[in-house]
């Protein structure tokens, strides 16, 4: 049973998102009224643990920033060329592999696949404990985690977004609106960020 309209209609109702105890109290009524069993994963992390569990990217969070980074410029031998950032007026940052920037990165560099790929790897690793680090113990589903290392992937906004402090207070309605702001590249909207920011939001809501 897709359970979606049902909390979607009562976020409206509420004009707010729900607290966890919320959703389990929810879905146990849906459960005796139905005689399904809930199919609603558990949040990764509860409100006061003392050591909540690491949490780590999942496949589809991995897949959405795959397709929204690429892994462009490759060469007819197989390595991966610099690139400035399209939607700068001036081109910065430089970018390789699969949306890579920083220190050794710039006009002239030329990596292996192997090495797009390996900091790929590293470069997901450190958003995914930056965003962990700034959701605290706000109970987070694997999804919403996902949609928001994606956001943070692409930004590198997490610690200061709004979009964090609505997830914190549990608002994921107001949340899911915060996305959308996030869509401008030197003041001008741009109709990739538009779409990725979509793709987010689908994901942050999927139950």
């Amino acid at each position: 049973m897709n359970r979606q309209p049902i909390f979607d209609c009562v976020r409206d109702l509420l004009g707010r998102g729900f607290r966890q105890y919320e959703v389990d109290r929810i879905d146990a009524a849906i459960d005796r009224a139905t005689g399904a069993i809930a199919a609603r994963p558990a949040p990764l992390v509860q409100p006061g643990e003392d050591r909540p569990r690491r949490l780590r990217l999942g496949a589809e969070g991995r897949a959405l920033i795959c397709k929204w980074e690429g892994c462009h410029r490759q060469r007819a031998d197989g390595r991966v060329e610099a690139y400035p950032d399209p939607g700068s007026a001036d081109g910065h940052p430089w970018t390789i592999g699969w949306g890579s920037t920083g220190t050794g990165i710039a006009r002239g560099t030329v990596w292996t696949r192997e090495q797009c790929d390996r900091r790929f790897d590293a470069d997901l690793a450190r958003y995914a404990a930056e965003v962990e680090r700034a959701l605290g113990d706000a109970p987070t589903t694997q999804a919403q985690f996902d949609a928001l290392v994606s956001f943070h992937y692409n930004t590198g906004a997490i610690r200061r977004a709004t979009l964090t402090k609505r997830h914190r207070a549990g608002d994921f309605v107001a949340a899911e609106r915060e996305f959308g702001r996030w869509i401008y590249n030197d003041r001008r909207p741009l109709r990739g960020l538009v779409d990725r920011r979509r793709d987010e939001v689908s994901l942050y809501r999927k139950c």
